[in-house]
């Protein structure tokens, strides 16, 4: 039986870990080496290390601060934010990356998701989306650059695109749930699954036990990520695995 992953996610702005709702009013809540070693040690699957300002500020992500979240874990972790090109995913995957997150950059060149997947492997290549629920209520759309600009793009025609192309895993943030913690967006998120076989990564709105339990019993993600829950303490890693260890859904301890 394939074990679901636990995620915590680092949101950095200005070489420190930020967490806001609906990706505004951010507050500062630590350094990203010191809560990256953190959670290693409480046991997550996987890190996810987004530099949420540099596509918006038209810079390359921030390697030294890559490596130095490296150098305090030993299990998978993603980097995304600002990644353009080919050189600049080379770079981040050698400062100790093993997967890297695409999102601006491949809406804007989808050609790049199919030669990053050439040179690198499908594997290292997850495809980031955050996505809005249309004023319509019919779909969702593509929203970019940390979340200042919809582009009208359905979600998950999208998505179905991205995989066509390559990508190896799907990094799928509700931009509605985002920091509300009131449960993942289950119905974006099924309909992702529907479409595409490779894994899904579910982001925005946990807020509690309850919430991680709901969206694997329902089959609605492979990995569940979280940001704020862990940040402030109100759960640990362990605490969200032994949960769901008692409620029959396979993690790794």
């Amino acid at each position: 039986m394939i074990t679901r992953r636990i995620i915590p996610c680092l949101d950095v702005k200005d070489g420190r870990v930020v967490k806001g709702i609906n990706f505004v009013g951010l507050r500062e809540v630590g350094d990203p080496a010191e809560l990256a070693k953190q959670y290693y040690e409480q046991g997550a699957d996987e890190l996810v290390f987004l530099d949420i300002t540099a596509t918006h500020e038209h810079r390359e992500t921030m390697v030294h601060i890559v490596e130095k979240v490296a150098e305090q874990v030993f299990m998978p972790f993603t980097i995304g934010g600002g990644i353009r090109t080919a050189d600049e995913i080379r770079a981040v995957l050698r400062a100790g990356a093993d997967k890297v997150s695409l999102n601006s950059a491949a809406v804007r060149n989808p050609d790049l998701i199919s030669q990053s997947a050439s040179l690198f492997g499908s594997q290292c290549i997850v495809l980031a989306v955050d996505g809005r629920m249309r004023e319509t209520k019919d779909g969702w759309n593509v929203v970019i650059n940390g979340g200042r600009i919809d582009t009208g793009i359905d979600a998950v025609e999208w998505i179905k695109e991205g995989v066509a192309k390559g990508a190896g895993e799907i990094l799928l943030t509700s931009m509605d749930a985002d920091g509300t913690k009131n449960g993942f967006d289950l119905p974006f998120l099924k309909a992702v699954r529907k479409e595409v076989h490779v894994p899904v990564i579910a982001s925005g709105g946990c807020g509690s036990l309850e919430h991680f339990h709901e969206v694997f019993a329902q089959d609605a993600a492979d990995a569940a990520l979280a940001a704020s829950l862990f940040h402030y303490g109100e759960l640990t890693v362990g605490d969200v695995k032994n949960y769901l260890k008692e409620k029959g859904i396979p993690v790794r301890l």
